[in-house]
């Protein structure tokens, strides 16, 4: 694993803006989200996923779709920003929201989709999978995987390309991307990169920075052990399509962009699936963004390492689209 220093007071290393937003959801929150119950975290998370993300940017279109049986919205990015390759269709991002396998959909996750697409020219397609408890391991994954077929077999839209294509996600979305790279790979379906953001990759919580962020950096180690326990027993937390990091093979699989935060309980699992990649010959690159926390990706009204790592994403699509 990646070798980094360790601070002695993880709370110190926060930067101003983000102990502002913590203190912030502090006060907001009264109860903690593992203890409201699934239908009042559901509605806690919906009224709030937004608050400090980017306003949804009126130059990218979103047209509600249904894939693969599926809920779905499609995002196209402004004609001057567009990329298109030589039969004029454009690459596509299958993109998996996060919430723990538990909550978000479509609404939540609107701002950053947009983002995503107007920064790296790509259409992005955001997949409304089936949540857990309601829907419990591998529903999400089949979902998922279903969706990309589609795109695939160019059951989608005629103006998306079936051959450039990339999957992306971030936290329980950003395992289901890195699920599907395995996937494809095997299927022998074109993959031009796996956007990994913030994901969670191994099969329990037993790494230093699950111990180091446990309490009080914004996903709290009770409410990772409700989420899982919403969506899998214990036994199937083996399971490489819960755990990447435990696949038997990494050889072949898209080349990555993982977005990290440094004071994330999931970041020492990130950079190991990061070293596993790059010793199975994939290409990494990797961006950590210092001093946040999980989710920062999505605070980019208050956060500037959010913006920093959006460029990032957009400029490794490009780059992906460029290199196919």
């Amino acid at each position: 694993m990646a070798h980094r220093p360790v601070p002695a007071d993880p709370a110190a290393v926060l930067t101003p803006a983000m102990q502002r937003v913590l203190q912030a959801m502090a006060r907001a929150q009264t109860q903690p989200l593992h203890q409201l119950g699934v239908d009042a975290a559901r509605a806690f998370y919906n009224r709030g996923a937004e608050v400090l993300d980017l306003p949804r940017d009126p130059r990218v279109s979103a047209t509600d779709l249904t894939v693969a049986q599926r809920p779905a919205r499609l995002y196209r990015p402004p004609q001057d920003t567009a990329l298109a390759d030589g039969a004029g269709a454009a690459p596509v991002l299958l993109y998996l929201h996060g919430g723990g396998f538990v909550l978000g959909g479509l609404e939540t996750h609107d701002s950053l989709c947009r983002q995503l697409a107007l920064r790296s020219g790509w259409a992005v397609l955001a997949l409304d999978y089936r949540l857990a408890p309601e829907h419990r391991f591998p529903a999400a994954v089949d979902d998922a995987r279903a969706a990309l077929a589609a795109l695939v077999a160019g059951e989608v839209d005629p103006g998306l390309s079936r051959t450039r294509l990339a999957v992306g996600g971030d936290s329980a979305g950003g395992t289901l991307a890195a699920v599907l790279a395995l996937m494809a790979r095997d299927a022998r379906w074109p993959l031009a990169l796996q956007l990994l953001i913030t994901p969670g990759t191994t099969a329990h919580q037993d790494t230093a920075s699950h111990r180091r962020y446990a309490s009080g950096f914004l996903l709290d180690a009770d409410a990772i052990t409700w989420f899982f326990d919403q969506y899998l027993s214990h036994d199937e937390q083996t399971d490489w399509r819960f755990a990447p990091l435990r696949a038997e093979d990494h050889e072949g699989v898209a080349p990555a962009c993982l977005l990290l935060a440094e004071c994330d309980p999931l970041i020492d699992e990130g950079l190991a699936y990061g070293d596993t990649l790059r010793a199975s010959g994939v290409a990494v690159e990797l961006d950590l963004q210092a001093g946040v926390t999980h989710d920062f990706i999505k605070m980019g009204r208050a956060l500037p390492q959010a913006l920093v790592a959006l460029d990032v994403a957009g400029a490794a699509l490009r780059r992906a689209f460029d290199a196919t």
